[in-house]
């Protein structure tokens, strides 16, 4: 199902490289004149990480062999040189290669060139390149993706391995009768017997298909990729389009860590489209945008568009989501959905919906996009700190509407209480009060969790977390700190009974301070309130995970509450 969904995006797309050619990332071409000789080196560097990328043949796959690349390769099989130590055999069979390619077509200018320079000395050829003022440049990116070498002709805008008439493409789709029935098309063709490997996680590099021979794999006489048999022009298009969504400007993935997540809709047209760049943004990769804000606005239009029918999509259209790892010497495939799209925009709907909570903020930034909720559980707000398969775990509950995971809540929980005596944190702030009304109402069906202050909802916690609030409230207004916060709000969370008498003493004496007697009257109503809905028999004794985040709602609930408040006397 995943090998059919990459082969029929591949074929969605439309302007993929044909069967046999590939995109390569070429720093530094090589500059020869009509004679072979070297005159410089040409920097087609975009940045440090990426260089300008030409269509030439697909690179060869290989582990310990040696095997030259079409009129292209690194430094040790183009001009014989890597930090590696002895590179010869490769420069060899570079050179023979190239003889190989120039034999077949000996009147064109371009080989001819290509051949002569072949016929200088190594060392000579080695001798001038490292007097180029590029050199320096080369030699320290010998590991980067682009460190690929191919000759480009004085005058000429097309360096050689990219020359139309030198691809020697084969037209034609595969019609080997006595090849196998491809899994993918369901047509008889080549099998192809090694995949692509494809590039993650940097310049790591690793195959989604692989196959070992006597490891348990073979059956019915057959092995490797004939147990599986997938046709080489199948192969060609699924590898393509997979390199294509890993692509580094890819707007069609997210990495978390160890994880790469690609997705893509099944058609090309707006509902798709609209979707790929939604998931884009909501994954939090619109920081450097002017107002990040707006973007995570705009996903849920478009998604609430696609769900009511406002933009128009059919059954038959679905959206894929496939999270990948790095395992060992293959990708494991650690995440696969196929959603009928309309039930996947319904779905990120109520993922919008259920983090939804009250906001008094001049300056609205958005905090519902997996980078923000994973930041703001761990130590720093570094997202590589996130708990393990913890990113995994919330696509899966925001892809499918499932229940956030226990992960989430108990770190959040964790982050607050470690950061509840810092007098410069809010530790209960917008995102973490938006994970906790999350997780708590998509695990029970009792009273939900509103979006803002409910004063019906009698949960102990929830009233303890309000009247803290009230309290802590207090003090700042009468003396302008908050040491009740930073002091009693754990135990306050977990222990009620212990502090809260303790706590309500300390208050009178900060009521006694207030200067007005309208808000006296004011915050003595509001604790009346809050207490007259407390058990009869008092304060519990402890309250368990759920509650104390109940605790934390019911707090900031009643914070933004004063702040709403403050805003409606203004006016």
């Amino acid at each position: 199902m995943i090998l059919k969904a990459l082969y029929d995006y591949y074929h969605r797309c439309g302007d993929l490289p044909q069967k046999g050619l590939e995109l390569k990332e070429i720093g530094f071409p090589i500059v020869i004149d009509k004679d072979g000789h070297f005159l410089r080196f040409e920097d087609r560097r975009i940045d440090n990480q990426h260089a300008q990328k030409f269509l030439v043949k697909k690179h060869i796959g290989r582990t310990s062999g040696l095997a030259a690349n079409y009129l292209y390769d690194n430094s040790g099989y183009v001009f014989g040189y890597s930090e590696k130590g002895d590179v010869m055999p490769q420069y060899q069979t570079f050179k023979d290669k190239v003889k190989e390619i120039y034999e077949a077509k000996p009147d064109n200018a371009d080989l001819a060139a290509v051949y002569k320079f072949y016929q200088q000395e190594q060392s000579d050829i080695l001798a001038q390149m490292q007097s180029d003022p590029l050199w320096p440049e080369i030699d320290k990116t010998q590991s980067k993706k682009y460190s690929a070498f191919s000759f480009l002709l004085e005058g000429d805008t097309k360096i050689v391995a990219e020359k139309q008439e030198l691809l020697n493409l084969l037209d034609g789709e595969e019609t080997d009768k006595k090849g196998q029935i491809c899994l993918i098309t369901g047509r008889n063709g080549k099998t192809a017997r090694i995949h692509t490997r494809t590039p993650l996680q940097g310049n790591s590099f690793a195959a989604l298909v692989s196959f070992q021979e006597d490891k348990g794999y073979d059956s019915y006489g057959k092995s490797k990729g004939f147990n599986a048999p997938v046709s080489e022009d199948a192969e060609f298009a699924y590898t393509t389009a997979l390199n294509h969504l890993l692509e580094p400007d890819s707007r069609n993935k997210f990495a978390v860590g160890s994880r790469t997540f690609v997705f893509w809709a099944s058609k090309n047209d707006e509902a798709g489209i609209k979707t790929e760049e939604s998931i884009f943004n909501l994954f939090g990769f619109s920081e450097k945008e002017d107002d990040p804000n707006r973007n995570i606005e705009q996903v849920r239009k478009v998604f609430n568009a696609i769900y009511s029918g406002e933009i128009k999509t059919t059954s038959e259209d679905k959206f894929y989501i496939l999270g990948l790892s790095l395992n060992s010497a293959r990708i494991a495939v650690v995440y696969w959905a196929e959603i009928p799209l309309k039930e996947f925009a319904g779905t990120i709907c109520k993922h919008f919906d259920d983090m939804e909570v009250a906001d008094t903020r001049l300056e609205k930034k958005p905090y519902m996009s997996l980078r923000n909720m994973l930041s703001t559980v761990t130590l720093g707000g570094k997202v590589a700190d996130a708990t393990p398969n913890l990113p995994d775990a919330l696509v899966k509950s925001i892809f499918q509407g499932i229940p956030y995971p226990q992960t989430l809540f108990a770190s959040c929980i964790r982050r607050i209480r470690a950061e509840s005596s810092d007098k410069d944190k809010g530790a209960v702030h917008i995102t973490r009060a938006a994970i906790i009304k999350a997780y708590l109402n998509r695990i029970s069906n009792n009273q939900k969790i509103k979006i803002m202050l409910d004063k019906e909802n009698t949960n102990q916690g929830y009233l303890c977390g309000r009247l803290f609030a009230v309290l802590d409230k207090i003090q700042e207004e009468a003396n302008n700190m908050h040491s009740i916060r930073e002091r009693y709000m754990n135990s306050a969370s977990s222990t009620p009974a212990a502090v809260f008498s303790t706590i309500l003493n300390l208050s009178s004496h900060h009521f006694d301070n207030l200067k007005s007697e309208g808000r006296k009257i004011y915050f003595e109503k509001l604790k009346q309130e809050i207490i007259s809905k407390i058990d009869a028999e008092g304060f519990k004794s402890q309250l368990d995970l759920q509650d104390q985040g109940r605790f934390f709602i019911g707090y900031y609930h009643q914070r933004q509450d004063f702040y709403t408040k403050n805003e409606d006397n203004n006016e």
